[in-house]
């Protein structure tokens, strides 16, 4: 984290997104929830950061099979499209980001007879909203691509609230939350729950069991 908060100091927000993302987990190893608690704000602001400079580049670029693909991407939104899925989305971050590449990326599936586009985002748990689709399909506005990744992380946060019993120990809520992580890494009000849900697991005794989900019963899922 000293390297995270230089690396935040220099601008240099990709990089301190990703030495926050391996200190968040090392901690986690560590059950060291205060000190995840602290990590989630650098992380917070380095992935603000990423969020609105690909916003400012302009529409994003639609991919829909793998010769769409550019041989070195460019700072930017994304938007997957089939017949691509949110599996091959979170690959192409994953790649651009070791790359040193920001990059800020959505999936759609099919659009349902009903005329919306499901949006997915894959992390160890997969999220997925229903909205409509931007007036011109052709061209993804910043606008929509914002209201889209908004309404994920949004939904990222009530489905780790769902997943949870009411006695359940309090570190299983933060679990819960790395979950999904991957999946809306640019929200920050789902940042603030996983900070908060730290603070709240710090006072707690850690849990001597393993903690247990339901598959979840999607015909959509991965």
């Amino acid at each position: 984290m000293d390297h995270a908060s230089e690396s935040l100091a220099k601008g240099l927000s990709l990089h301190t997104s990703m030495l926050c993302r391996d200190a968040l987990h090392l901690a986690r190893s560590q059950g060291d929830f205060e000190r995840m608690s602290r990590i989630c704000m650098p992380l917070l602001e380095a992935q603000r950061a990423i969020r609105l400079d690909a916003l400012t580049i302009g529409p994003a670029k639609l991919i829909t099979t793998g010769s769409d693909l550019p041989e070195r991407p460019q700072p930017g939104c994304y938007l997957f499209a089939p017949m691509l899925v949110g599996a091959d989305a979170r690959q192409f971050r994953t790649a651009a980001n070791a790359a040193g590449i920001p990059v800020f990326v959505l999936t759609r599936e099919p659009q349902m007879n009903n005329g919306l586009w499901p949006i997915v985002g894959v992390g160890e748990r997969v999220v997925r909203i229903r909205i409509h689709p931007p007036n011109d399909q052709n061209t993804i506005d910043p606008q929509w691509f914002t209201y889209a990744s908004e309404q994920l992380g949004d939904q990222a946060i009530e489905d780790a609230h769902n997943a949870a019993e009411p006695d359940d120990p309090a570190a299983w809520r933060v679990d819960d939350l790395l979950d999904r992580l991957d999946a809306c890494p640019e929200h920050e009000k789902f940042l603030m729950a996983l900070a908060d849900a730290c603070r709240q697991a710090m006072a707690m005794p850690t849990p001597t069991i393993v903690r247990r989900r339901a598959l979840i019963n999607d015909p959509y899922s991965f």
